[in-house]
């Protein structure tokens, strides 16, 4: 199975989601996507993913993550715990600082849901922090050095032993990402 994991605020609905499902689609339409809606507090969200990954982990079967923004954080805490590869796409690398700037009320803009990012929030990203990479064969890092969001720099420093790609320009999204869904796919070892 290979897991998509949508940013802060995102969805199954997003652009790098939907360009995932078609590429699979027509590449590698024997291979099982989950692309989860993801809770509103981390803990939750934590929670879905594990129970998404325990079937594979218990089967001894090779996890294999694409994560995007605070996604790529998930994919990131998941990998180090329980092995298998990710892509991680603009990862965020200090969520817990980032999102203070987004303390109080907030809407989904492709679900419309209504929820609150509170400081406890916080506590639970940092809980999933993961600072030194132990395994670095397992990540592929996608950046662009033109993202708004976040400092590019900081991936940079993180995950400096994994193999990168870094693109001048692009944005917070990655601009043109499906052009990297060849070698991300071959980097997973998909099928």
């Amino acid at each position: 199975m290979l897991l998509y994991i949508h940013g802060f605020n995102s969805s199954p609905q997003s652009e790098k989601a939907m360009q995932v499902r078609r590429y699979l689609a027509r590449h590698h339409p024997h291979e099982p996507l989950a692309v989860p809606r993801l809770a509103t507090t981390p803990t939750e969200a934590m929670a879905q993913l594990q129970a998404l990954v325990a079937p594979a982990v218990a089967a001894g079967e090779p996890l294999r993550m694409l994560g995007s923004s605070l996604g790529g954080y998930f994919a990131s805490y998941l990998a180090q715990k329980y092995g298998g590869k990710a892509v991680l796409i603009n990862p965020a690398v200090r969520p817990y600082e980032l999102l203070r700037d987004y303390l109080g009320p907030q809407q989904n803009p492709y679900t419309q849901e209504h929820f609150e990012v509170l400081p406890e929030h916080m506590t639970q990203l940092k809980a999933l922090d993961t600072p030194v990479i132990s395994e670095p064969q397992q990540f592929l890092v996608l950046l662009q050095s033109g993202d708004e969001v976040l400092d590019y720099r900081q991936a940079v420093d993180k995950y400096h032993h994994c193999q990168m790609v870094v693109e001048a320009g692009g944005d917070h999204s990655f601009v043109n990402f499906e052009r990297q869904l060849p070698d991300a796919c071959r980097f997973l070892e998909l099928a």
